[in-house]
């Protein structure tokens, strides 16, 4: 039948345009990705020192201690940057369960802190939304768009924003974790036997987290009172928490693989990320 061939006509052309449009949106996608880690080298700077001290930790809470010997060695390099492949799913709904697949890549520097989150989340079959989240020289950016042309959320500029980047920043340190050391900035105050507080600071933005312990030493989860988020295209905060776990040893530190972050709403923890650590690079130079 004649509509039939026309309705097939129409359907390839369709199809023809959606990989035309795909391809595009994803080179232009890598492009702005490029450029984004330009910036991140751009603000790098030179590594206080290169080796860890064990004498660091004279003076700390005694959990932040054990975490320090059980994650590192006396003579560690200090990591300058990290390359981290995830693969994971994320919950796109504020009130149900719409878990979607994501593959990312991330690219952290150490100092002054740092870091490109290079999402792509399967929404539909062929359909992908691609997200950046960066922290890059204290300022916190958010942008997502479908198929890498069609924006959903671009958001960045705001206190609010650098403040958020670098907790994240700050909180995924267990994948790098000399830099969570004193020598690195960081100030540890003690809180109990299983948990301390740590903060950070970067030029104006200051951000503090409340870190527990497992038994061996290890960081079991990490909280902070608020972090912003976007609700309906708006801005607000909540207070924040992940858990971390499924630890290994990489270039002779123990690390974490798996972990999740979450909201605590009233109505409870509201888990919207999940994800799994599939190639974790470091350098020291």
């Amino acid at each position: 039948m004649i509509w039939l061939k026309w309705l097939a006509l129409i359907i390839g052309v369709l199809v023809a345009a959606l990989l035309i449009a795909a391809a595009y949106g994803k080179s232009r996608w890598t492009k702005s990705s490029q450029r984004l880690l330009a910036k991140i080298e751009a603000a790098r700077l030179p590594a206080a020192i290169s080796r860890y001290d064990v004498r660091e930790l004279e003076g700390l809470p005694t959990p932040v201690q054990r975490y320090f010997r059980a994650v590192l060695h006396d003579g560690q390099p200090i990591i300058t940057a990290v390359s981290i492949e995830q693969v994971g799913s994320m919950n796109m709904s504020e009130t149900a369960q719409r878990w979607k697949p994501f593959t990312a890549k991330q690219r952290v520097v150490t100092r002054r802190p740092g870091f490109l989150w290079d999402a792509k989340i399967m929404m539909l079959p062929g359909v992908p939304v691609y997200v950046h989240d960066a922290y890059i020289a204290e300022d916190g950016l958010l942008n997502g768009a479908v198929l890498g042309l069609i924006p959903v959320v671009n958001v960045s500029g705001t206190p609010e924003m650098a403040q958020g980047e670098l907790l994240r920043f700050f909180a995924e340190a267990a994948w790098y974790p000399t830099a969570l050391l004193p020598s690195q900035g960081v100030q540890w105050q003690p809180i109990d036997e299983r948990s301390a507080s740590a903060t950070l600071t970067d030029g104006n933005t200051g951000v503090t987290l409340t870190i527990r312990f497992y038994e061996d030493g290890l960081i079991e989860s990490f909280h902070a009172p608020a972090r912003g988020r976007m609700v309906d295209g708006k801005a607000s905060s909540a207070p924040w928490q992940g858990r971390l776990w499924n630890y290994v040893l990489r270039d002779g530190m123990r690390v974490p693989l798996e972990g999740e972050a979450a909201y605590l709403m009233p109505e409870g923890e509201q888990v919207y990320w999940r994800g799994k650590v599939t190639s974790i690079r470091f350098a020291h130079e």
